[in-house]
């Protein structure tokens, strides 16, 4: 499974690129006006950092308005995912740029008959957001397991990206159950990398090599 990571913050992709681990940036709206900073210069930037699929949300609500901007979205760089809604709209949106070879995230998928839906459109990726429905007392991950079971049976070749990721464990369940990637905030990806035995074991290793290193 894929690791990319849920953010605009320069300092963090800049960061968890060097760490070797991610493939690709997701962004939304809120994710932008959290930096306070032009959409398309962070999106250049973020262009230049990794060499991979990003995530660049529109945020028309018809389909027309929808293509225009994905059309000057993906001339940003040829990495250029366009986000979309899952709405009729954004389908109708999605089946035009899939037929330009332009790539489609379609977003907020809380249904595995969204998911299906999506990828008739001809969506390269969609994103069940199992969070937001763990919030809501649902089952998140049976969505990526359902999705994933779906998209098997019937041999599709959209790409389930795993969103709203609230922990680590969230990303093993989602690996476990077919995703093909997984979308983390920086915090969560520093998460993986901590365990408290890893910690005493490199504590442990420094303590015996003090009583050894003179001798």
């Amino acid at each position: 499974m894929l690791i990319f990571l849920d953010s605009a913050n320069i300092e963090e992709i800049q960061q968890a690129n060097d760490w070797g681990v991610i493939s690709g940036v997701t962004t939304n709206p809120s994710l932008i006006a959290k930096e306070g900073r032009n959409f398309e210069q962070v999106v250049r930037e973020i262009a230049a950092i990794v060499d991979g699929p990003i995530s660049a949300e529109v945020i028309s609500l018809d389909s027309e308005q929808m293509v225009k901007e994905a059309e000057t979205l993906a001339r940003i760089h040829p990495n250029i995912v366009i986000k979309i809604p899952i709405t009729p709209e954004g389908l109708k949106a999605t089946k035009i740029l899939s037929r330009q070879n332009i790539k489609v995230n379609m977003t907020l998928i809380f249904s595995t008959n969204q998911a299906l839906l999506a990828a008739r459109a001809g969506a390269a990726f969609v994103s069940p957001f199992i969070g937001r429905l763990d919030d809501i007392n649902q089952d998140g991950m049976g969505l990526i397991e359902e999705t994933a079971a779906v998209f098997r049976n019937f041999n599709l070749d959209t790409q389930i990206i795993a969103a709203s990721i609230r922990h680590p464990l969230h990303v093993t369940q989602a690996a476990l159950l077919g995703a093909h990637i997984a979308t983390v905030p920086f915090k969560v990806l520093q998460q993986m990398v901590k365990h408290p035995l890893t910690d005493a074991g490199i504590e442990k290793f420094l303590a015996d090599w003090e009583t050894v290193k003179n001798k």
